[in-house]
C-alpha cells in the first residue's frame, strides 16, 4: 500500500516540466544501457524501489556508505535530489516500524548464515509483497545456501580436472549473470575456495555480476560488499556490479557513456563485456513465456539471442510448437554458451523440466554438440503432477518459488577434447523430502562425488526414459501420410476460463455480456488512437486498455482485435455445454472471438454432434490417459488435450466462404458438411490386415479407444506416450479390443444417465430429514472421512454437513484419469468457488437448479463410483498384447492420404 501510495505521489510530482524532463533524460539513459523496452513505468517502478528500500540497505549495513559508494544509488539519489525539490519527500514514514524491526533483526543477526536468513526473508516477503509485478515477471526465486555451495565447488573441481586451474587463479574470469541478491559471489567469498592472498585481486578484477531488478541489484551489492569486509576488513564498493539486462548486454554494441547518471555503471557493463569469462554460474530466472495480457507483463524479445535459439535449439526440435524454447532459463544456456567463447564451464541450477522434455529434443542436441561434457544431477521436485507420481518427485527444493523439476546443470567447453560429449546423470531420488535432498547435495560436496550413470542418447535424443525401439513400427494416429484420423485438434482454448464457463447459465450469460460490453467501451475509446499507430497498433492497445481484472480478460487476440476496432457481440446461440474436466461438464460461450483457439472442425458450434477420442498430448508430466467425448472438450480436460474425432466438418463443396462466415448465416447447417476423420486407406489397411470386410470405420474407432485402455500397452510405452502421440498395434484380438473399447464409451459418454452405485451407506441426520431436497444436497466442498490419528479415510466421503457416504470400494479409485481417480475429479470440481482476481463466483449447485435436479451431484458421485467400477472390470478383462503379431505398419499399408491436424496453440 505504501508503494502505491509513492508511485501515486511520483507521479503527481512528474507533472513539472522540470522533475518530468530530468526524468525523461534520465530514462534515455536507462534505455540505452538496459533495454530499449523498459517503459515511462518502469522508470517510476525503480524510483519508488529505492525510496523504499535505501533505509533497509542502511539498516542492513550499518557500517557500510550506501548512497555514497555504489553509481546506481548516486544515480537514483540525482534524480529523487531533483523530484524532493517539487515536493516528493516524507513518503515512507508509514513504514518506520519496519524499518525499525529490521534494525533490531540484523543486531540478533551474528553469522554469515543468519544475516542471509534476515536477507532471504526480506527478499522472498517484503519484494514480493511491495512489487508482485515485477517479482513475477524476473521469475524471483532465493537459492538455497547449500546449492549455491554446491554449484562453487562443482565449477572449482571441473576447472582442475579439465584445465588444471581453479576459481582462484589469475585469469579466471567468473561471471554470475543473474546475480539476484549476490548470494553466489558473496557465498564464493566466504567459502575459502579463494585464498587470502588471492581475494582482493581477484575481488576488484576477475568476479563479475549483473542484475536487471534494481532492488536485487542493491542487496546483491552490498551483499557481496558486506562478505568482503568480513574476510579482508576493507569496505570496498564491489565493481564488478552492473545494474543491467544480460540478455540484452549480448545483443551487440557498446554502452553509451553519460556524464548525467550512469558513467559508471556503463564503465562497469563494457569492463564486463571485455572479460574473457571462463566461468559463469548461477539461477537464471526460472519465467516461463507471459501470456496474461491482463499484467501486461510480457517477456522481452532479444532478436540476436532468439536467432541463435532458432538456428540451433528450435532447428533441431522435432516438435511443432516451440515456444517454450523462447523460456527465460533456455534464454540463459543459450546466451552462456555464446558467451563462454572457446573454453570454460557454465553451471547453473534451473528448472529441469528439458531433461526428458518432448521440445527439448533440439535443445539435447544442440549441448551435446556444443559443450564436450555434461553432468546432469536431477532434483526432482515436479509438483505439476498429482498422486503417487507427485509423491515420488518429492520435496520443492524452491519451497513455493517454483513447482517444477529442478536441476543442476555443469556444462564443459574443453577444445583439447576430441570425441563425443560425455553425458553424466544422476537421479536424486523418489519420495525425499526438501530436506533430505539438501541434505545429499551437502553430504556430496559438488560433482566429484557423485556416482554418475553415463548416458548415451539414442537417434531421438532421448537422455533419460527412452522410448522402445519397435513404437515407430506401430500405426500412427495422426501426422503421417498414413494415418487412421484425417485430422486431430486440441480441446477448446478459451485462456478467459472463469468470464467463459459457469455452472450457472443465466450467470455465464451476465459475465460474457459484461465483458463484452465493457470491451466494445475500450474499442469506442481507443481504437482511432491504435489505428492511428500503424504496424504499432497492439502494442498501442496494449499500453492505452484498463487492464482491471473484474471488468475483462485481455488476451492476445482481443488485443488484436481492439487494435483494430473489431466490436464484439452476444450470441446466445454460441452459449453450450462443455466437458470441462473428466466427467464435469458446464456451460460454455463458445466463440471465435472471446475463444482464443477455436475447434471449428472438431465442433462448428455447440450444437454439432460428434466423438472424438481425447488422449494426452505429448511431453506433459501426466501419466497417459484418454476419454471419449461428445460435447466440446476444453483444452485441459486431459493436461494438454488432443483429439481424434470420428467426424470432421468441412465447408460444402463450392462454398468459398470460410466457416467463421457460413457459420453466421441462417442455415449453418446446409453449408457445412459431416465428413468421416478415419481414413478409407487406414480401414482397407485393418481390413486387410485381419482378412474381414466387416470392419467398419467406427469398430475402427472404437478398437482404438479400447487399445489405449491397456495397461500393458500403457506401461510397455510408458516413455514413447510421453514424446510422442499414441500409435496403435495390430492385435490378434480386434474384435475384442473393439468391443471393450465400445462398451468403455458406453460407460464414459453416458455416466449421467447409468443406475447409481447403491452397495454404499448413506446417513443423514434427522434434522437433515426435513429439509427440502434443495438445501439437503447442496454442496459447498466434498470432503473425505478422517481415520483415528487423522489420516484420511477415501471409504467415507462428507458430501455437506449434513450427507455423509460410507462404503466406498477403495478400488473404485483405481480408476485414475488425468492424474487422479475420476472420483477426485468430481470432489475437486463440483465445489463453490469464487475466482480471486475479477470477483466471478462459479456454484455448481446452479446446474442441479437449471437442469431441474437437486440430487444430481449427489447421484453423480455414485454413478462414477460406478463408472470406475465398470471401467476396471473392463480394463482388467483385455487379453494381453500379442507381442508377436505386431507387423510393421509401413509394410502392411498400401495408398495413403493427405493428413491436416488443426492449427493449435
Amino acid at each position: 500500500r505504501t508503494a502505491e501510495t509513492i508511485e501515486a505521489r511520483v507521479i503527481d510530482v512528474l507533472k513539472d516540466p522540470e522533475a518530468k524532463s530530468a526524468l525523461e533524460d534520465f530514462g534515455k539513459e536507462i534505455r540505452l544501457t538496459m533495454n530499449p523496452a523498459v517503459s515511462d513505468q518502469d522508470i517510476v517502478d525503480m524510483l519508488v524501489q529505492h525510496i523504499i528500500t535505501r533505509p533497509v540497505f542502511e539498516a542492513l549495513f550499518p557500517s557500510q556508505s550506501f548512497i555514497d559508494s555504489n553509481p546506481m544509488s548516486q544515480a537514483m539519489q540525482r534524480i529523487l535530489w531533483i523530484l524532493d525539490r517539487h515536493g516528493l519527500h516524507g513518503e515512507t514514514s508509514g513504514l518506520d516500524k519496519f524499518y525499525q524491526n529490521v534494525r533490531e533483526r540484523v543486531a540478533l543477526a551474528k553469522s554469515d548464515k543468519s544475516r542471509q536468513d534476515v536477507i532471504r526473508n526480506l527478499y522472498e516477503t517484503f519484494f514480493q509483497a511491495a512489487f508482485p509485478k515485477l517479482s513475477d515477471l524476473r521469475g524471483v526465486v532465493y537459492t538455497p545456501v547449500p546449492i549455491v555451495d554446491f554449484i562453487l565447488h562443482s565449477a572449482d573441481a571441473m576447472l582442475r580436472q579439465e584445465f588444471g586451474v581453479g576459481l582462484s587463479d589469475q585469469g579466471v574470469n567468473i561471471l554470475d549473470p543473474f546475480a539476484g541478491t549476490g548470494t553466489f559471489l558473496s557465498r564464493l567469498i566466504q567459502s575459502g575456495i579463494i585464498p587470502s592472498d588471492r581475494l582482493p585481486y581477484k575481488y576488484r578484477e576477475e568476479l563479475h555480476a549483473t542484475e536487471i531488478v534494481l532492488l536485487a541489484y542493491y542487496i546483491a551489492s552490498l551483499n557481496i560488499e558486506s562478505a568482503y569486509f568480513q574476510a579482508t576488513g576493507e569496505s570496498l564498493s564491489f565493481p564488478g556490479m552492473v545494474l543491467g539486462d544480460t540478455f540484452q548486454m549480448g545483443e551487440g554494441g557498446k554502452p553509451k557513456m553519460f556524464p548525467k547518471f550512469l558513467e559508471e555503471n556503463n564503465a562497469r557493463a563494457d569492463r564486463q563485456n571485455q572479460a574473457d569469462i571462463r566461468v559463469i554460474i548461477g539461477n537464471p530466472p526460472y519465467r516461463a513465456n507471459q501470456g496474461d495480457s491482463n499484467q501486461n507483463n510480457q517477456n522481452l524479445s532479444y532478436s540476436r539471442l532468439d536467432k541463435s535459439i532458432r538456428d540451433t535449439y528450435a532447428a533441431g526440435s522435432t516438435a511443432v510448437n516451440k515456444n517454450s524454447l523462447y523460456d527465460s532459463y533456455i534464454r540463459a544456456f543459450r546466451w552462456s554458451g555464446n558467451r563462454i567463447r572457446k573454453q570454460g564451464v557454465i553451471c547453473y541450477v534451473t528448472n529441469g523440466g528439458w531433461i526428458d522434455g518432448n521440445t527439448m529434443d533440439g535443445f539435447r542436441k544442440t549441448l551435446a554438440r556444443e559443450f564436450t561434457g555434461i553432468y546432469v544431477f536431477n532434483l526432482r521436485g515436479n509438483q505439476r503432477t498429482s498422486g503417487e507420481l507427485s509423491r515420488k518427485e518429492g520435496g520443492k527444493i524452491f519451497e513455493s518459488g517454483s513447482r517444477a523439476t529442478i536441476a543442476i546443470t555443469l556444462l564443459v567447453k574443453n577444445p583439447k577434447k576430441q570425441g563425443p560429449c560425455e553425458i553424466h546423470y544422476h537421479d536424486i531420488g523418489d519420495y525425499l523430502s526438501r530436506e533430505e535432498k539438501l541434505a545429499k547435495v551437502v553430504g556430496f560436496g559438488s560433482i566429484e562425488s557423485i556416482p554418475w550413470e553415463k548416458i548415451v542418447p539414442n537417434e531421438h535424443h532421448d537422455w533419460i526414459n527412452a522410448r522402445s525401439e519397435d513404437f515407430g513400427d506401430l500405426v500412427p494416429l495422426n501426422d503421417a501420410p498414413n494415418a487412421i484420423f484425417a485430422m486431430r485438434s486440441n480441446g477448446v482454448q478459451t485462456n478467459r476460463d472463469v468470464w467463459v464457463y459457469n455452472f450457472s447459465k443465466k450467470g455465464l450469460e451476465d459475465n460474457v455480456r459484461r465483458m463484452i460490453d465493457f470491451y466494445n467501451s475500450q474499442v469506442d475509446s481507443f481504437s482511432a488512437k491504435c489505428q492511428e499507430e500503424g504496424k504499432n497498433a497492439e502494442k498501442k492497445a496494449q499500453e492505452l486498455i484498463d487492464t482491471d481484472p473484474k471488468k475483462i480478460k485481455w488476451t492476445r487476440g482481443l488485443i488484436k482485435d481492439i487494435a483494430q476496432g473489431k466490436k464484439g457481440k452476444f450470441q446466445a446461440e454460441e452459449v453450450g455445454i462443455s466437458l470441462y474436466r473428466p466427467f464435469c461438464k458446464s456451460w460454455i460461450y463458445y466463440n471465435r472471438q472471446f475463444n482464443e483457439y477455436f475447434k471449428e472442425k472438431l465442433f462448428p458450434s455447440p450444437h454439432h454432434e460428434n466423438l472424438a477420442i481425447s488422449v494426452t498430448a505429448a511431453g506433459e508430466n501426466k501419466d497417459f490417459a484418454c476419454l471419449i467425448v461428445n460435447v466440446i472438450p476444453d483444452l485441459h480436460l486431459l493436461a494438454t488435450t488432443q483429439c481424434f474425432p470420428l467426424y470432421l466438418y468441412e465447408p460444402k463443396s463450392g462454398r468459398k466462404n470460410s466457416m467463421a462466415h457460413l457459420l453466421k448465416e441462417e442455415s449453418p447447417e446446409e453449408n457445412l458438411v459431416k465428413k468421416d476423420a478415419i481414413t478409407d486407406s487406414a480401414l482397407t489397411c485393418f481390413r486387410d490386415h485381419y482378412q474381414d470386410r466387416k470392419i467398419s470405420k467406427e469398430d475402427l474407432f472404437y478398437y482404438v479407444y479400447g487399445v489405449l485402455h491397456s495397461p500393458e500397452y500403457r506401461d510397455r510405452y510408458a516413455a514413447d506416450l510421453k514424446k510422442m502421440l499414441p500409435r496403435i498395434p495390430f492385435e490378434p484380438n480386434f474384435w475384442t479390443f473393439s468391443k471393450a473399447g465400445r462398451e468403455l464409451a458406453s460407460w464414459h459418454l453416458n455416466y449421467e444417465t447409468v443406475d447409481p452405485w447403491k452397495d454404499v451407506n448413506v446417513a443423514i441426520p434427522q434434522a437433515g430429514k426435513t429439509k427440502s431436497s434443495e438445501d439437503l444436497y447442496r454442496v459447498t466442498k466434498m470432503r473425505f472421512g478422517r481415520l483415528v490419528g487423522g489420516e484420511t479415510d477415501k471409504t467415507v466421503i462428507q458430501f455437506n454437513e449434513d450427507v455423509t457416504i460410507s462404503g466406498i470400494p477403495l478400488a473404485a479409485y483405481e480408476y485414475v484419469v488425468n492424474g487422479k481417480p475420476a472420483i477426485e475429479w468430481i470432489m475437486e470440481q463440483y465445489q463453490v468457488f469464487t475466482d480471486k482476481e475479477s470477483g466471478i463466483r462459479n456454484d455448481p449447485n446452479f446446474w442441479c437448479k437449471e437442469h431441474g435436479d437437486p440430487r444430481y451431484i449427489f447421484n453423480l458421485l455414485l454413478r462414477i463410483i460406478r463408472v470406475s467400477q465398470e471401467t476396471i472390470r473392463i480394463v482388467k478383462g483385455l487379453p494381453s498384447l500379442g507381442a508377436n503379431d505386431n507387423r510393421s505398419y509401413e509394410t502392411s499399408f498400401a495408398g495413403g492420404e493427405a493428413i491436416a491436424a488443426e492449427d493449435g496453440p
